[in-house]
């Protein structure tokens, strides 16, 4: 931790040529290529949960919470990207943005196919809340911080601690997961791409350095490897309760 502070202190402390992630142009090619897929990664690995949802006209026992975490986090970054507050960030702004529509999506749909009446309240009322705090984060850091090294520091540790969560939110089912020894609610798709966000944006923050992005991504890498090794523990057992489950609903209707 005070080798983590003393290097924050070192990064955003002093004055800057170029803070924001201006490199040479075969890296910054290919990390366009590399995080410029993420958002359509994002919306091809969790749409068979919402297909899935579709079929059945219900959430069921799908989570709201991975989705409100990714919005919520998406907002915060593209406020750490805006020029006046970390310069030269482009594509976190533009990769973000489009995070953010791909989440207001999946939300109402969320919406649309939740039947219980306090639970699409309780999603509403976060979402009311996610906004007004974002707001007010835009507003404060403007207004109140006049320097970008400053503004990217307070940005960036709330964005850093904000993306953890965004990591460690599909970990919500995890009791539902151990209870049932069942991952029906927790999809192998939305793991696997927690895990290439993971990666892909670490190796990121590593051009140039950026301690927000790697610390964060870093640890949510870690997170989806968890996510991952629980999916292996109980995909059989897994397997094995949806037959017995289709079974008995022939046995029932012959």
């Amino acid at each position: 931790m005070k080798y983590f502070i003393t290097l924050l202190h070192w990064k955003y402390a002093s004055p800057l040529k170029s803070r924001g992630h201006e490199i040479d142009q075969p890296s910054s090619n290919f990390v366009i290529f590399l995080n410029g897929g993420l958002r359509a990664n994002d919306l091809y690995y969790r749409m068979p949960t919402f297909i899935q949802i579709w079929k059945k006209g219900s959430v069921e026992q799908f989570s709201p919470v991975p989705y409100l975490v990714t919005f919520v986090n998406c907002m915060v970054w593209v406020i750490y990207g805006l020029p006046m507050v970390h310069p030269n960030s482009t594509l976190l702004l533009t990769i973000n943005g489009a995070g953010i529509a791909i989440e207001v999506v999946y939300l109402t749909l969320f919406l649309i196919f939740c039947h219980e009446k306090k639970k699409r309240l309780t999603v509403l009322l976060i979402v009311l809340a996610e906004l007004i705090s974002v707001a007010a984060l835009a507003a404060l850091t403007l207004t109140l911080v006049h320097a970008t090294q400053r503004r990217s520091m307070v940005v960036g540790i709330i964005g850093m601690l904000f993306n953890i969560m965004m990591y460690a939110a599909p970990l919500s089912v995890m009791k539902v997961v151990i209870r049932t020894k069942s991952v029906e609610y927790m999809p192998f798709s939305l793991s696997l791409a927690s895990l290439v966000n993971g990666v892909s944006w670490t190796t990121y923050a590593f051009l140039p350095f950026d301690p927000f992005l790697a610390v964060s991504n870093g640890v949510g890498t870690m997170f989806s490897i968890a996510q991952l090794l629980l999916y292996g523990t109980y995909y059989k057992s897994t397997k094995r309760i949806i037959a017995a489950r289709k079974e008995t609903k022939m046995e029932i209707g012959g």
